[in-house]
């Protein structure tokens, strides 16, 4: 038992490839709570639930051969009636040392896979910060991170950019 390590330490390069998490940290964060308390109370009548916009994006920074950092941003807005109840914007990141993955596909695994495991403790930091402002908490419905890399890829292609 003693040579069962989950880090894959000492093995070198014989295990395949590996993606380790680092660190993860609040990059940037900002919650509004603009109309408060009327918004507040607002919510409190009966008049339809509010609309609610959500933006989604991932960058991602090179920081060696390979460690890479991977900024996952949750941008959203809710209104009533046109007004805004509350917005956020969150840039959640995380350092993930990848070893053994093929050159072609690290820049999928860096933009589908490093997202994938920051979005559950982003969307925990979303949930509690609508709820301190006095909301309900807003749970994001899981994301696709294949999808919208795919759909970053064809948009890409479109422009005539170079894929990066």
């Amino acid at each position: 038992m003693a040579n069962e390590n989950g880090n894959g330490a000492g093995a070198g390069n014989q295990q395949g490839p590996s993606l380790n998490t680092l660190i993860q940290y609040i990059k940037d964060f900002s919650f509004e709570n603009p109309n408060a308390p009327r918004s507040l109370i607002q919510q409190q009548q009966p008049q339809g639930g509010p609309q609610i916009g959500l933006q989604v994006n991932v960058h991602a920074n090179a920081l060696g051969e390979s460690d890479f950092e991977t900024i996952l941003t949750l941008e959203g807005k809710a209104t009533l009636n046109d007004e805004t109840l509350f917005a956020f914007e969150l840039s959640y990141a995380g350092v993930f040392r990848i070893l053994g993955v093929p050159q072609e596909q690290l820049h999928a695994v860096v933009m589908i896979d490093c997202p994938r495991l920051l979005f559950p403790f982003a969307r925990a930091i979303v949930a509690d910060a609508v709820r301190n402002g006095g909301f309900p908490p807003l749970y994001i419905d899981p994301i696709d991170f294949a999808q919208l890399y795919r759909q970053r890829l064809e948009e890409m292609q479109t422009q005539g950019a170079p894929n990066a």
